[in-house]
């Protein structure tokens, strides 16, 4: 056989992808390659989704930096991407369910020991052909297209939770959304507002308050203003700097749901007040696969259009990690295959 041949076949079974060489925690950039990765297998019982759009996240910047919840470390080389969309070999269009576990696990996904997501123990999205479990990949339903079906599965997944699961909140009640211009924050706004809560925004920036204008907020302030009242409420995944505002701004046997540490994971808190004010304070992350098929119906059933802030190609993906790790993302960036 002649090396051309030879080399044919080897190639075969390559694809393209990005991905994190290794952890870098000074220079994440360093350590991302948009370049080549072999093909993945396919386990009994999983399937392979062919990748139109995937989604970045935070996440993917946290795994540059080599940074984990998991109690395992992240396997290096590791293809990036939480959230996607494709087609199955047969053609059938499908939305990925991040969250994977224990085959034998019954019960809500997050409690799992031993769950994850994509690209923290398995290779993600942001490739030709991504590998998942049969139940993650779920059939995409009329009504949504591909592009905003793809963002679904850890911001606004992670949002929808936050809000229908642990906020408490009721039509009419006011919701504090700290943050305006990620994709948790558009997601809480366009959510809540389909919900028929009284949404209130902060942001740190004139152009995050535009925006949160644009997709709804009844009141949009600076971060850490006072507010008119203190709020039912607070949703927040600025974590450190818009903690000791968050514990001020809620009311008295309200509830303060904490669903991102973008800002630092610690935080001083006056106990003396949660206990006088009777607040609750709830951590949550991610979301159920029975979450995921209700957040997908409800967008669907209530005309939401996610807010996308830049769609691209996927080969162009440096830039937009880029804008991320400088602060000058706004709304969700989709990288399209």
């Amino acid at each position: 056989m002649h090396y051309r041949e030879i080399n044919s076949i080897v190639k075969a079974g390559l694809m393209f992808a990005v991905y994190a060489r290794e952890p870098n925690r000074t220079d994440m950039l360093a350590s991302l390659v948009v370049g080549e990765r072999p093909e993945p297998d396919i386990p009994k019982g999983w399937v392979r989704v062919k990748v139109s759009h995937a989604t970045l996240n935070r996440h993917d910047i946290f795994t540059l930096m080599g940074v984990t919840a998991q109690p395992e470390p992240i396997p290096f080389p590791m293809i990036l991407g939480n959230d996607g969309a494709g087609t199955l070999d047969d053609g059938t269009e499908v939305i990925i369910y991040p969250v994977m576990g224990s085959a034998d696990w019954r019960g809500d996904e997050t409690l799992d020991p031993h769950w994850h997501i994509l690209s923290e123990r398995v290779a993600g999205t942001m490739a030709d052909y991504v590998a998942v479990p049969k139940r993650n990949a779920i059939p995409k339903p009329e009504g949504i297209s591909s592009l905003n079906a793809s963002l679904l599965g850890t911001a606004w997944l992670t949002a929808f939770r936050a809000l229908f699961t642990k906020s408490g909140l009721r039509p009419g009640q006011t919701l504090l959304v700290q943050g305006a211009s990620g994709g948790m924050s558009t997601a809480l706004i366009q959510l809540g507002r389909a919900a028929g809560f009284e949404v209130w925004v902060t942001s740190r920036n004139e152009k995050g308050r535009v925006l949160a204008q644009k997709l709804g907020a009844h009141l949009v302030s600076a971060a850490g203003e006072t507010l008119p009242r203190r709020v039912d409420a607070v949703v927040s995944n600025v974590g450190q700097a818009a903690w000791e505002h968050s514990v001020k701004s809620v009311r008295r046997g309200g509830t303060l749901v904490i669903n991102g540490v973008t800002t630092g994971r610690t935080a001083h808190i006056d106990l003396l007040r949660v206990v006088a004010e009777q607040i609750e304070i709830k951590g949550t992350i991610m979301g159920t696969l029975e979450d995921m098929n209700a957040m997908i119906r409800f967008v669907i059933d209530n005309g939401i259009r996610p807010e996308v802030g830049q769609v691209m190609p996927m080969q162009d993906a440096k830039e937009a990690f880029r804008d991320m790790i400088e602060g000058r993302t706004h709304g969700k960036t989709v990288f399209t295959r």
